[in-house]
């Protein structure tokens, strides 16, 4: 991919541990071309617990922002100089906006959750919800869909970590355990399932054992996962197996860049142009 750089060029960037595998860098560098915008967007690798370092040297070098991936994302939280309303919620930082020598963070997976779920026709005010999962992204996925009106029910192996993430909002987020009856019954009071776990996930060895909870989801219920490697999960073929509305992580991921790249330029972008121009450059990757 052919960068163009000026003197005026402002630069973003990814920060993790690892960092180096993130596809962050793709997706932006093809938006920015695409909408013109005289950015470049690089890969910063910042070792576990040195964040605040990083803050610092970021601000020195004249970076516009970066994105956060783990382990940082709840570092950046008590570091920040304001944090919006579902960062400050689910706790966790994955934009960072420096302006000023201020730092502005953000959470745009659970923004980018909920545009992704619009583009497959789904409105989350009022709806049911089952979340599977505790760790990061299904904070952001739960504060999210609570946010926008959904009732979330969150299920997790380990129930005293589901009753940790409810506290978040306890009066629309419930926690339950992951037994197939219990999945059972709650599916079949859900209009939206959401897989946050790793369960299904490219190289991790790891499946769902069983599936026949998802049987038991009404008719027309839709069915998402953040999973996006594989493009299909078991758990995806089971949903349109069985005919529901079903989407995987690629979404949320899209969005949740178009997001972050929102508020780095603080224009509204062009949603359709930057989601092709990532699409693409993520084909020829």
């Amino acid at each position: 991919m052919q960068v163009n750089l000026t003197n005026t060029t402002k630069k973003l960037c990814v920060i993790g541990d690892p960092v180096l595998h993130s596809k962050s860098p793709v997706l932006q560098n093809a938006m920015i071309a695409a909408l013109g915008l005289d950015y470049i967007y690089l890969c910063q690798p910042v070792p576990r617990g040195r964040v605040k370092e990083w803050l610092e040297c970021a601000a020195f070098s004249g970076y516009a922002g970066f994105n956060a991936t783990m382990p940082h994302k709840e570092a950046l939280v008590p570091l920040m100089d304001k944090l919006d309303p579902l960062a400050e919620t689910c706790g966790a930082v994955n934009t960072v906006c420096i302006k000023d020598g201020k730092y502005y963070g953000f959470n745009t997976d659970g923004g980018g959750f909920l545009r992704a779920l619009a583009d497959l026709g789904v409105d989350a005010a009022g709806k049911r919800a089952l979340l599977l999962g505790s760790g990061g992204a299904a904070r952001a996925v739960a504060a999210a869909l609570a946010g926008a009106g959904a009732r979330v029910t969150v299920a997790n192996r380990t129930v005293s970590k589901a009753e940790e993430l409810c506290k978040m909002d306890p009066v629309r987020l419930f926690p339950a355990g992951f037994e197939t009856k219990e999945l059972c019954r709650l599916a079949g009071e859900s209009d939206i399932l959401v897989n946050c776990t790793s369960l299904g996930m490219a190289g991790t060895g790891m499946d769902f054992s069983d599936l026949s909870f998802m049987d038991a989801l009404p008719r027309g219920a839709a069915v998402c996962d953040a999973i996006y490697a594989p493009a299909e999960t078991s758990f995806l073929k089971r949903a349109r197996e069985t005919g529901h509305p079903a989407m995987n992580g690629m979404g949320m991921l899209l969005h949740q860049a178009i997001l972050a790249l929102e508020h780095f330029t603080g224009k509204t972008v062009d949603v359709e142009k930057a989601k092709a121009a990532a699409i693409g450059a993520l084909e020829k990757a």
